[in-house]
This record gives structure tokens, sequence and C-alpha cells, in this order.
């Protein structure tokens, strides 16, 4: 572990990471990349579940040790009085609350923001959950694949007359992290110009965090009467930018839908008729005339090997490119150079962790360590932090507190 290479933005910042699973634990990561202490409750025994989700290496998930970086785990039982009243403690001396549990969960246990901030006015209240903290869907249970469906994802995201199709990642858990990271900074930024120094909540929900990716969505509705459809590898309105298969049976991706990157793209396919057709001199018109050119540009990238048609492509300044998996990333030069991978040791052997974005040129974040194992820095938390003594600690873990 290294932590002397320089100072980053969130130093000196205290996170208290209570919940499980993704969103919550995202949002924190994020912190304790940009430097802030995230201390991780974690319940006694096996832990966060993440830990054993997906591709297991020594009965761990590889993706604990990426999502888990730079956090201290403190394990506790939030069910047991005792359990809570250590939780508080921790509370009580941090800037930052994350949490991801069913809204009206904090306050049953005597932790929300009503409780905490007469001792701790200070503390900020990142909180997570599928529906937000009120209103009528407040208290369903909020998974990513359900509110990607409500907040309107989902309905735009397939083929015409198919299924509505889903990624292969929990985008709507990711995306609501990445929202309450921005509230959290926008909070803590309040705050220093407080003269009060107070905190505030941040109220992040998974479908909201979709909903915000919505576009022109909710104006062409109200203003036109317009429901945008799904619309397969193209986008609705803007012509042409679509995926086309190749001869050697790989996609590829072209966006020719400026004016000017039209024409040139019409060049390189051998199309000057196109090119020149007053019908397409303008997007207006492309749109009209879509299927057409979609038929052009299919036939000649199916003429061509993938890397033919982006290497002409390239020449001619049109926006294109492949289609990665991870292992295409790993061996692009411009992943490298842009320093996309990360390495820590887990159990003595290397293992490669993305890093996060965005980049700072001045206090950049980093990887200190990986995922650690359940409890680690429980002792060294309440000891160091809390003041308690080695038999104190001793009992609690006979107790099954810790």
């Amino acid at each position: 572990m290294d932590t002397t290479k320089g100072q980053r933005p969130l130093d000196g910042y205290r996170v208290l990471e209570m919940g499980q699973l993704l969103a919550g634990p995202f949002a924190a990561s994020m912190l304790a990349y940009f430097g802030a202490e995230v201390i991780k409750i974690e319940p006694p025994g096996e832990g966060d579940p993440i830990r054993t989700w997906r591709v297991m290496k020594d009965g761990v998930s590889l993706w604990w040790h990426s999502l888990g970086r730079n956090k201290k785990s403190v394990t506790l039982d939030l069910r047991t009085p005792r359990g809570r009243a250590i939780a508080r403690e921790l509370a009580l001396k941090s800037d930052v609350l994350i949490e991801n549990f069913r809204p009206g969960t904090l306050e049953k246990w005597g932790l929300g923001p009503a409780d905490l901030w007469p001792e701790n006015p200070g503390l900020v209240y990142g909180r997570i959950s599928g529906y937000g903290q009120n209103g009528p869907y407040a208290t369903k249970p909020g998974f990513a694949s359900v509110c990607e469906g409500v907040g309107g994802f989902r309905y735009v995201n397939g083929f015409p007359g198919d299924a509505p199709v889903r990624p292969n990642l929990s985008i709507g858990d990711t995306l609501a992290g990445i929202h309450c990271v921005i509230g959290v900074l926008l909070a803590c930024i309040q705050r220093s110009r407080d003269p009060q120094k107070r905190g505030q909540v941040i109220d992040a929900a998974l479908y909201e965090s979709v909903f915000n990716l919505m576009e022109g969505v909710v104006p062409e509705y109200s203003g036109a009467g317009v429901i945008r459809e799904p619309s397969g590898s193209t986008l609705t309105g803007i012509v042409p930018t679509n995926t086309y298969r190749c001869k050697d049976g790989k996609f590829v991706i072209i966006g020719g839908n400026g004016d000017s990157i039209y024409k040139r793209l019409m060049q390189a396919i051998n199309r000057a008729e196109l090119a020149d057709d007053p019908r397409m001199a303008n997007n207006a018109g492309r749109v009209v005339h879509e299927k057409e050119l979609d038929a052009a540009i299919g036939q000649w990238t199916r003429s061509l090997t993938a890397a033919g048609v982006l290497e002409i492509l390239g020449k001619a300044d049109v926006p294109s490119g492949p289609i990665y998996s991870v292992a295409d990333m790993f061996t692009d030069p411009h992943f490298n150079a842009r320093g996309l991978f990360e390495e820590v040791q887990v159990n003595g052997q290397p293992l490669k962790i993305p890093a996060m974005m965005p980049f700072l040129s001045a206090t950049p974040g980093r990887t200190d360590w990986p995922g650690p194992t359940v409890g680690a820095h429980t002792a060294e938390v309440l000891g160091d932090l809390l003041g308690y003594k080695p038999d104190e600690i001793t009992t609690l873990s006979r107790d099954g507190v810790i």
C-alpha cells in the first residue's frame, strides 16, 4: 500500500458507507478513489454479498477487489442495538454517510438525519434508493432492472417489435451512484460556504438517474405528442449513424450524421452521387431516406473486412470504430496509454482493475489497495477512531456484534 503519491481532492474527508451491493458501494468507491477515508460497514461473517457475485477466485469475487478498493472494512451487526450504537458513533465522526437501504430504514434504526444532525449538523447524507425518499413508490424495492424500465431507458432500447433489451450491466445502479457522488460533492461545497456548516440530504433514485439520460424525450412528447420508440442500432432522427456488418463477420459503428462528414462518408464508399444528392444535403432529408442510405453503407461494409472499413474511414476523417470486448480493450494502445488499467496485488498475485474517471491533472485519484477481507479494519477503526480498548473489542467479537 502506497499512500504517499500526492494530494487528492477529498483527502481529509471521512465517509461512512452503509448498504450493500452496487449503487451505494460504487458511490463510495469513487469518493475513496479521490482521497476520502471510506469506512464500509459490513455484516459479520460473509460481508457484502457482492463478495460472492459473478467470477470467483480463491473464494472471493474478482469484482470485489475493484468495488471495495481503498475502503476500510468494519463488521457490525446492525440488527443489534449495540451494533447500531457503534454505527452512530462512527457517523458522528464522519463528513458523509452513504446508504442505499429502503427509505425509512435508517430512521427505524435511529440513524436518520433528525437523529444525528443535532450532534453532527454538518453530516451529508447520500441516500440512494429505487424511487426516492418520498412519493407513492418510495417503499417499493428498487432493483436496477425494474428501475431502468420505469425510468424510460428500456422502452427505447431494442429493436421495434421485439422485447426491450437489457445491457449486460446494472446501468441503473452505477448511474445512481454517480448522481449520488455529484450530489455529495455539491453538498460539501455548499457546506463550506455555509456559516453554520450544515449538511443536507442527497436523494438519488435509480429510476430518476436513468430518467436524467432521456435527452429530448420529454419536450418532444410535451410539445409535439411524439413518443420516442426503439430503433435498434440506429438513433431516431439522426442519420446516418448505425452499426454495420463487415465481410469478416465483425461489426463497425459509423457516425456520418454531420453535413460535411456525410459528404466525406459517401465519397469514401464510392457513392459520389449520394454525396451530392440535394435530398441528402441536411439531416432532415437524410432522415426521410434513412433506409436507402443504410443499404448503401451496408453494401459497402459487407465487401470489406472491419479493419479495411476502419482504415478507409479513418483516412476520410469519418467517425467510426470497432465494438470492443474486454479482451480488445486490454490490447488496445490507447486504453493503455490513458492508464485505464491499474494493477493491484491479491494474495501475492497481480490483478488489473479499471481506473476511475475523470482524470484530474493536479490531484488525480488512484487505487491504494484492493477490496480488503471482511472486517480487516474493525479493530483499527474501533480502537484508533472510537477509542475502544482491546478487551472491549474482544467482547464485541465474542457477542457477535462485530
